[in-house]
C-alpha cells in the first residue's frame, strides 16, 4: 500500500503543480479510483475489483453487506444506482461502482467513511492481512495529492482548511482526546467537525463550546478540583487558572490566555449560535467557524498536556 514516487509525480512537484489550496466541491475521478484500490488491497484483498467475485472470509462479506444496506436505507432506494454496463455483482463491486459514478461529494465522502470504518473492523479480526495505519495514511496522502480538503481521522471524515494547523492542532487534539477519559469531549469535537463539513455552522460552534467545557470539567474532576455543576465556560476557565494547572509564576504571562479561553470559543458561540434567533437569521461566516474550530483544538491540546505534566 506504499505510494510510488513515480517520475511524472516528481515532475509535477518540481513544476509546482500540486496545489497548496484545498477544494471541497468534488472528488476527482483519479482520486476515486485510487481510493477503490485502497479498499481492494485491504478488505477485499485484491486491487482488481472487476474480476474479484469470491470472498476471503465470511466477516468480509458481512461487513460489505452492512455498508451496502446502510447506503440503500439512508438513500431511500432498493438498489444502489450504478451504470448499466458496470461489471461485477458482489457487494464490493456494487459499492465501488456506485462510488465511482457521478454522485454528490457528501455522499461519496460518506461511502469513504463507511468503508474505512468497516476496514478498521476487518483489520481488528485479521491483523495479518494488511497494515491499517499504512492504509489510512495513504488515503489521507491521496486527498492531499489531489488538493481535496478532507482527511480520515478517528473513524470520521473531517474537513481540513490548513495542513499546518491540522497537523499541529487538530490532529494532536484528536489523539489526546482518544483517551477514554475524554470520550465525551472527543465525541463533541468530532460532531463540531461533522457540522462544519455540512455547513451547519451554528451547530458547529455549539459543539466547539461543549467540547471545550467537557475538557475543563474532566480535568477538574480528575484532579478533584471542585466546581459547580452549572458552571459556565468562564467560571470553569477561572477555576482551572486558580487550580494550579498553570504555575503561579506564569499567571501574569498567561493572563491573555484566560481572556482568549473565555472570550474566544464561548463568546463566538454565545453571540452567534447559543441563543434563540427569533426572527433574526444569523449569517455565520465559514472562516469564523474554521477559526473557532482551530482555537478549540489548540486550547484542548494545551489543557490536556498541562494536565499530563502534573502527573
Amino acid at each position: 500500500m506504499a505510494i510510488s514516487d513515480l517520475f511524472f509525480k516528481r515532475q509535477k512537484k518540481l513544476r509546482g503543480e500540486y496545489s497548496d489550496v484545498y477544494q471541497y466541491e468534488e472528488l476527482p475521478e483519479k482520486l476515486k479510483v485510487q481510493i477503490v484500490h485502497i479498499w481492494g488491497e485491504t478488505i477485499e484483498g485484491d486491487t482488481d475489483y472487476y474480476r474479484y467475485e469470491h470472498r476471503i472470509h465470511k466477516d468480509n462479506r458481512e461487513l460489505l453487506e452492512y455498508v451496502h444496506k446502510a447506503l440503500i436505507k439512508e438513500l431511500g432506494v432498493f438498489e444502489l444506482p450504478i451504470p448499466k454496463n458496470a461489471l461485477g455483482s458482489n457487494y464490493f463491486t456494487k459499492i465501488a461502482n456506485f462510488f465511482l459514478s457521478s454522485i454528490e461529494t457528501d455522499i461519496a465522502l460518506s461511502v469513504v467513511e463507511l468503508m474505512m470504518q468497516v476496514i478498521e473492523m476487518f483489520h481488528s479480526e485479521y491483523t495479518e492481512k494488511f497494515n491499517l495505519k499504512e492504509a489510512i495514511d495513504e488515503l489521507n496522502q491521496r486527498f492531499r495529492e489531489h488538493g481535496v480538503g478532507y482527511q480520515y481521522e478517528d473513524k470520521q471524515v473531517i474537513r481540513v482548511d490548513c495542513e499546518l494547523i491540522h497537523t499541529e492542532a487538530v490532529k494532536p487534539a484528536l489523539q489526546l482526546l482518544s483517551n477514554p477519559v475524554y470520550k465525551g469531549a472527543q465525541e463533541e469535537f468530532l460532531k463540531a467537525h461533522e457540522h462544519y463539513r455540512h455547513e451547519r455552522y451554528s451547530e458547529a460552534l455549539i459543539d466547539c463550546l461543549k467540547a471545550y467545557e467537557s475538557t475543563l470539567k474532566i480535568i477538574l474532576s480528575k484532579n478533584n478540583w471542585e466546581y459547580s455543576s452549572n458552571a459556565t465556560a468562564d467560571e470553569l476557565t477561572g477555576r482551572i487558572m486558580q487550580s494550579g494547572l498553570v504555575p503561579e509564576f506564569w499567571q501574569q504571562h498567561f493572563k491573555s490566555l484566560k481572556n482568549t479561553l473565555t472570550s474566544g470559543v464561548p463568546t463566538a458561540r454565545n453571540k452567534l449560535a447559543g441563543h434563540g434567533a427569533a426572527n433574526e437569521i444569523r449569517d455565520i461566516p465559514e472562516y469564523l467557524v474554521s477559526y473557532v474550530l482551530h482555537m478549540t483544538a489548540s486550547t484542548i491540546v494545551f489543557l490536556v498536556k498541562a494536565d499530563e505534566a502534573l502527573d
